[in-house]
């Protein structure tokens, strides 16, 4: 039986662990020519396809200094001369070389036009290496404010990690700094002190003893977007077990601080309880060359794939707290099951434009309670998902500003998972909701996507037309609204504060009957056998009731 409401009461209040992210995801409207240059496909950009990195990089903790060089493979696409490599200051891109002669620079803010000597002829594969140094941005409230966390452990080791979502990767290392092109595979070679350890993305090749230095070479086999590529450097042991999993043996690594140890085994008891979960919702771990890792960090916690950061302290929770205030918040670890869903939605499917970040955060948000369905049964995720409709604050639209690099509202999270559970029940069959979510992950299979493109399957799939709902829930800020009165043994409803065209059916209980209405914006009439016969809305919906 559905949970059911007669008036749903949005609360406006927002948890105090909400404020930083909403507030550094806050509006702007004003933007500059460096927006520009970050967040659109330029001409510099457009003629070439990424297809190879390998970012070979030295770390120098007691100087917060990183230098190294990133050798940058490409297929020429169209014939051009300048290329751009996005770096930000106050790091410094010293010099590029292509076939050994180096090239010049024009320096435009973070943007750097690289000048090339050599023809670029159609369909062939180049190779471009640039060099640079300096002190990167110091994340201050990371991930959301993001840089390199310099940081020490309780034993006064490094403790360093990197995260730039948003922000961008070419905060810390000079890469082609756009969603829409991830390079098809990489590899990362950190130096860092032979006391410490860095850990990266994919699986780890050789660890090389440079006097008293250690490098460690990463091999990412996979596509990867830019943020998602990083860094984590500190006094790690690791322990492991292999999954069974839906594409054979998957690889589980697990990186944490030597004196967490004992409680990294307890907590991490969850990581196959969420891949188990993920996999029966969302298909086969997209990763499986790369492996699966759980790396501490010195900051909350990031979805850098096959490289998933952790920092939540080892408890369940949202850093203890359940953000649905409902009880099913604390049955789980908050970061290591919302960032490893982003395993699927954000490095499996990953949006074209920050615009559309709405399609990271939305389904991953959503994979929350999904992991409640699975291991809890259907009313626990109900009530989860119902119960984070608190965090909605219906400040701005879902989908942020195309070509400057801004993300919507921060409301991406919990409305974007309201709206997830709203369009479930529309489609009224479980089973179809999962093989739709699954087949999403086969059909953009490493693949950059745009919020059409999601429409698109979502209508395709579901059979159903979703335009004004699409339109509702991620361009307005607006709650629709069902009014109605039930008099005269005739209920009368319609939808107000909603866009134009919006005819969501809705289901309602009339006494004891369960049935679906369909409202418009004009009155609609049914005839009922008693006028004393309570109206009650199912509370699995989005949406605001008033009763007249």
């Amino acid at each position: 039986m559905k949970n059911t409401y007669i008036l749903l009461i949005l609360f406006l209040t927002t948890p105090l662990v909400f404020l930083n992210a909403q507030s550094l995801l806050s509006e702007k409207t004003n933007f500059t020519k460096q927006d520009t240059l970050r967040g659109s496909i330029t001409p510099q950009r457009a003629w070439w396809d990424l297809t190879y990195y390998h970012l070979d990089i030295k770390v120098d903790p007691d100087n917060k200094f990183i230098s190294g060089k990133n050798t940058i493979q490409y297929k020429v696409l169209e014939s051009d001369s300048v290329l751009q490599i996005d770096l930000q200051s106050p790091m410094k891109l010293l010099k590029a070389i292509q076939n050994g002669k180096e090239l010049k620079i024009k320096h435009d803010g973070n943007a750097h036009f690289i000048s090339l000597i050599d023809n670029q002829k159609i369909d062939q594969i180049n190779n471009l290496e640039v060099f640079y140094e300096g002190h990167p941005k110091e994340a201050v409230k990371a991930p959301w404010d993001g840089g390199i966390s310099w940081k020490k452990d309780k034993n006064g080791n490094h403790f360093i990690a990197s995260s730039c979502q948003g922000l961008g990767a070419s905060v810390w290392w000079p890469c082609k700094d756009h969603m829409y092109d991830e390079v098809d595979s990489m590899q990362i070679s950190v130096n860092v002190p032979s006391k410490l350890t860095n850990v990266s993305n994919g699986r780890l090749r050789l660890v090389e003893r440079i006097g008293d230095t250690k490098t460690f070479h990463w091999i990412v086999k996979n596509p990867i977007n830019n943020y998602g590529v990083n860094i984590n450097i500190g006094d790690y042991v690791n322990f492991s077990e292999v999954y069974d999993g839906q594409g054979g043996n998957l690889d589980m690594d697990y990186y944490v601080l030597s004196y967490n140890l004992d409680k990294a085994k307890a907590q991490f008891k969850q990581a196959p309880m969420m891949m188990e979960a993920f996999e029966h919702w969302f298909g086969q771990y997209p990763f499986y060359k790369d492996s699966f890792k759980l790396v501490e960090a010195p900051y909350l916690g990031m979805e850098h794939q096959s490289s998933v950061t952790y920092g939540n302290g080892y408890q369940n929770g949202y850093l203890g707290r359940d953000l649905s205030g409902t009880g099913w918040g604390l049955k789980f670890d908050f970061i290591l099951i919302h960032e490893s869903g982003h395993e699927w939605f954000a490095n499996n499917i990953t949006n074209k434009d920050v615009a559309d970040m709405w399609i990271h955060e939305g389904f991953t948000a959503y994979s929350e309670n999904l992991y409640l369905d699975y291991h809890f049964g259907k009313k626990a995720s109900a009530e989860y998902v119902i119960g984070t409709r608190k965090n909605i604050q219906n400040d701005r639209p879902l989908i942020g500003f195309y070509n400057v690099n801004k993300e919507g509202s921060g409301d991406m999270y919990y409305k974007g998972a309201n709206m997830l559970h709203t369009l479930r029940q529309l489609i009224e069959d479980d089973e179809k909701w999962r093989n739709i979510l699954r087949k999403m992950n086969v059909d953009f299979y490493h693949q950059t996507v745009t919020t059409q493109q999601i429409e698109d399957f979502l209508c395709k799939e579901t059979g159903i037309d979703l335009a004004t709902f699409f339109n509702q829930y991620l361009r307005d800020i607006r709650v629709p609204t069902l009014e109605f009165s039930h008099k005269k043994r005739t209920l009368k409803y319609r939808w107000t504060n909603s866009v134009d065209g919006f005819d969501m059916p809705i289901q309602v209980k009339i006494g004891n009957d369960e049935q679906w209405i369909y409202p418009k914006s004009e009155w609609q009439t049914l005839k009922t056998p008693s006028s004393k016969m309570p109206i009650i809305v199912d509370e699995d919906f989005y949406i605001n009731v008033k009763e007249l």
